[in-house]
């Protein structure tokens, strides 16, 4: 088993649902990104899931386009990243989820992308622009020990979602909504219904859903669908607006990770 679906099989043994807390590498500064993912998991994170800044986005919504915009100017790079994350593994052993694009990867070199993610011991990977028909040729067997996460979308049909979770590892990756991440004011019944459909669907796999989720009321909505939730815009705008000592994003973990225990 995965360590990162060990840790989600694990919570919810705990009748709770697992908490990914998105951060882009190197936000709000570099210096004190280590110190930050250290206290969300203290408040209650129970995986991290580390954005690497590109300028080419697509599914990012404003407020972690904005992020990555500052992290770029810090000149935060995917060996920036993996810098970071090697500090962080020093005090911590947190499953870690890397969200990256596929050219800054492609940029990088396949083989020396992995290399460092086994260095630095990351669990798994996100790259939302590799579709199910590139997967094989992307990945082949370059990617051996690390966690490979799909996305299905509220548009994927039973057997894309069946396909997706076949491929998946780690977890399967629920898109609430169509459109860009961010912070969402309400859910239509549509978006329930999908959410029901996808988790009915993923047997292989837990399932966490994103896309939207930013309060605990959010949360205790959604997870009758879901293993567990991922939360990054409302993360990165609190971050924006923060004192120095993260005070108001470490309340916001704690009270999104009370809203996950039954």
């Amino acid at each position: 088993m995965s360590k990162i679906r060990e840790k989600i099989v694990e919570v919810n043994n705990r009748n709770e649902k697992a908490l990914t807390i998105f951060l882009t590498a190197g936000f709000p500064s570099v210096g004190k990104f280590v110190e930050l993912a250290l206290k969300i998991e203290q408040a209650g994170a129970d995986i991290l899931e580390i954005g690497l800044p590109f300028g080419d986005s697509l599914a990012d919504g404003p407020v972690i386009q904005s992020s990555y915009t500052v992290a770029l100017k810090n000149n935060v790079n995917l060996l920036t990243t993996f810098e970071l994350v090697s500090e962080l593994r020093k005090q911590s052993q947190i499953p870690i989820v890397i969200m990256s694009s596929s050219n800054p990867v492609l940029a990088f070199g396949k083989k020396k992308f992995v290399q460092n993610c086994q260095d630095t011991k990351v669990d798994g990977i996100i790259i939302p622009d590799i579709p199910l028909e590139e997967y094989d040729d992307f990945y082949k067997n370059d990617f051996i020990g690390i966690d490979k996460i799909l996305l299905t979308t509220p548009t994927s049909s039973e057997k894309r979602i069946s396909t997706i979770d076949e491929k998946s590892s780690g977890f399967v990756y629920c898109v609430s909504v169509v459109g860009t991440t961010g912070v969402r004011e309400k859910f239509d019944d549509y978006v329930l219904r999908n959410l029901e459909r996808t988790y009915s669907i993923v047997k292989n796999n837990k399932m966490q859903i994103g896309f939207g989720i930013s309060t605990p009321e959010d949360i205790k909505k959604f997870s009758p669908f879901c293993d567990g939730v991922i939360v990054g815009s409302a993360i990165v705008k609190s971050l924006a607006n923060d004192d120095d000592k993260f005070s108001k994003t470490i309340e916001l973990v704690k009270e999104l990770k009370r809203a996950t225990k039954s």
